[in-house]
């Protein structure tokens, strides 16, 4: 005896059962806008008119992002928060309330009863679905109705309007900041943990020191700082430096370069140019500068060449110089980008 068992293949020939009866429902009585042109055009208006003062309301939000201080208040709350988000809510609420109206008021008031079918449909049921998808637009009337669907339209164009005024909130553009640093001719070099001035002939031979540009450190007549906060911190992650002292005769400057250090001082970025890790641990008879994160390898004798590792480019090396009071000072900012590589960097070389 065979111990397969009967495949069942699923039947396609079974009738359709008849509709059933009216179970006691109330007849179905029409709206009236279905029955009196002067009801249906007002409807349309008042659908219109919610649509419209979705978009007035979308462009009081973008008035009230520029014009609203961001310091006032309203009832204990910022201003400018109450009014963006009174704003912006109510004007999806009306586009939202204009959508119910419209389909409570005018669209085709009627029931469509779809018997059960196989899940895979036939070519005739495709057609017949495309057909009542085609009926449904005509029903809404949204081609036959210019008032609803213009205002329709402009609502949730100028809904947009709202992401591409906040995008302002991302700060500045960047622009050609990316190139410079706070460094600047006749800076002094100091240390980054006291702020003290670094003096040529207090640095030793095979000497390593984490350094930072002077104005980290100034402050106003007030006693504060020039630079504080955020701002302190991204001039300190771009303008951080390691000045090393060799002997001049271990030195191959690169072309260009030969006076760019003070009797074999010289000051490279502490920043990696692989991803920007901070860099400082110092092999003295190579003169070779580790980054930690990747173990790319720099030469500080050799214009700070990478000979291991990820990195790709040199480290970038400040030019220096010394005031009247023996004190190390830049002569001007870095020639080349510092930090991680990015396109650009190609492009500008």
């Amino acid at each position: 005896m065979s111990s397969e068992l009967p495949v069942q293949r699923p039947r396609n020939d079974i009738e359709p059962a008849e509709p059933l009866d009216n179970p006691g429902l109330p007849e179905h009585l029409p709206r009236p806008t279905d029955v009196d042109p002067a009801m249906e055009r007002r409807a349309e208006r008042q659908i219109s008119a919610f649509f419209g003062l979705a978009t007035l309301l979308t462009l009081v939000f973008c008035v009230a992002y520029f014009v609203v201080p961001k310091d006032a208040t309203f009832l204990g709350w910022s201003a400018l928060n109450f009014s963006l988000g009174a704003s912006l809510g109510l004007a999806l609420l009306a586009i939202g309330i204009g959508a119910i109206q419209w389909a409570k008021k005018l669209m085709d008031d009627h029931e469509v009863i779809e018997m059960r079918h196989p899940v895979a449909s036939s070519e005739e049921d495709r057609a017949a679905t495309l057909g009542m998808l085609n009926d449904g637009i005509k029903e809404s009337g949204f081609g036959r109705r210019p008032m609803i669907r213009n205002s329709l339209l402009g609502a949730l164009g100028v809904l947009g309007l709202p992401a591409v005024v906040l995008l302002g909130d991302l700060g500045p553009l960047p622009g050609r900041t990316q190139f410079s640093t706070v460094w600047t001719k006749g800076m002094r070099v100091v240390t980054d943990v006291s702020g003290l001035p670094i003096k040529a002939a207090d640095l030793e031979v095979g000497e390593l020191v984490n350094a930072e540009p002077a104005i980290l450190f100034e402050t106003d007549e007030e006693g504060e700082r020039v630079l504080e906060g955020t701002e302190a911190l991204q001039a300190k992650s771009k303008a951080a430096v390691i000045v090393v002292r060799i002997r001049p005769e271990d030195i191959t400057a690169p072309a260009g370069r030969e006076n760019w250090g003070v009797d074999g001082i010289l000051c490279y970025s502490k920043i990696c140019t692989h991803v920007g890790c901070p860099i400082s641990l110092y092999e003295q008879q190579t003169h070779h500068v580790l980054c930690p994160c990747h173990q790319s390898t720099f030469d500080l004798s050799d214009g700070g060449s990478v000979i291991f590792g990820p990195g790709k480019r040199p480290l970038p090396q400040l030019p220096l110089s010394v005031d009247e009071e023996g004190y190390l000072i830049a002569t001007s900012d870095f020639t080349e980008p510092v930090g991680p590589s990015f396109p650009e960097i190609e492009q500008e070389s």
